[in-house]
């Protein structure tokens, strides 16, 4: 079985810029995601979070335990004895797609852990997917941050991963965003990309993204384009989101942009923003396309 973490970081397969909302809840799961054109865009790519910094889980898991344990867990300190040993295993009671390998390790300090799979693997309910062995109260007091942790990761990658399996043409991916739980970023963006998905930009730093409230702030395109060339030392890409055709045809005779982002457009506006940009004289295929809003797997089946 391929494991996501090993593709190669010169392959072909680097993610390109795109786009998806993703929203995870305890009474279920909401998603939107994007279909888009990413042919010959080959320089529009975020790193894929395939792996997670030790020291940060570590540090992040000390943080989630503070706060469930700010003076300790007084039920388990006055029943279980510091000497009891006890083993655990964590099973899985659906069918999911794991996301945790890189952070189960981290949970359980004393512990010994047995992985039994690995990241974008597939498994059915009942599938064991690590054994636990160490102190008893280690393991009562650790288990719910455990648990709540990889019940989110697997619930994102098992969503993710029924997206990124339907069909779709050459150059079509599926991509995150920052709309992550607080504190969570990270985590999250690494299960969408062990799923199969590809991650889009890591934070407001990463990409200079001109959204509606931002061409009210300016005065309009033309306006928030001239600011942007003027603070833009980084030459970081430009990317502008339209609503409609109009804008679009406003923003191509300006040039100056990187990508579009299509917003809420109905599919055959989304056929003629792709042919416009492809057929003007400052757009072609060197500007990345992607479109969101309203876009589910029955729309993309």
């Amino acid at each position: 079985m391929e494991t996501f973490r090993d593709i190669d970081p010169a392959s072909p397969d680097r993610p390109e810029l795109g786009y998806n909302k993703f929203k995870r809840y305890q009474a279920g799961i909401e998603l939107s995601m994007t279909a888009y054109d990413l042919t010959q865009t080959p320089n529009l790519w975020f790193e894929r979070l395939l792996s997670l910094d030790p020291d940060y889980v570590s540090h992040r898991i000390e943080d989630f335990l503070n706060e469930d344990l700010p003076e300790g867990d007084a039920t388990t300190q006055a029943t279980v004895a510091p000497d009891i040993q006890a083993q655990a295993e964590l099973v899985a009671n659906q069918a999911l797609v794991f996301a945790g390998e890189q952070v189960l390790p981290h949970i359980f300090g004393q512990s010994v852990v047995q992985l039994l799979v690995h990241d974008g693997e597939a498994v059915t309910a009942g599938t064991v997917l690590a054994r636990l062995r160490g102190p008893a109260r280690e393991l009562l007091i650790r288990e719910r941050v455990m648990l709540n942790l990889l019940q989110r990761l697997c619930g994102i990658a098992t969503l993710t991963r029924e997206y990124t399996k339907l069909p779709a043409p050459a150059g079509f991916k599926i991509l995150d965003t920052r709309k992550t739980t607080p504190g969570l970023r990270l985590f999250e963006k690494y299960a969408v990309a062990v799923a199969g998905a590809y991650n889009h930009r890591l934070d407001l730093s990463s990409v200079i993204m001109i959204k509606d409230n931002h061409l009210v702030a300016a005065g309009g395109i033309p306006q928030a384009l001239a600011k942007v060339r003027a603070e833009n030392i980084r030459e970081l890409f430009v990317e502008l989101e339209v609503d409609n055709l109009t804008q679009l045809d406003e923003a191509l005779e300006l040039g100056g942009f990187d990508a579009f982002l299509l917003d809420n457009m109905p599919p055959e506006t989304i056929r003629e923003a792709v042919n416009r940009v492809r057929t003007h004289p400052k757009g072609g295929m060197r500007i990345f396309l992607e479109a969101s809003g309203g876009i589910t797997r029955d729309s993309l089946a």
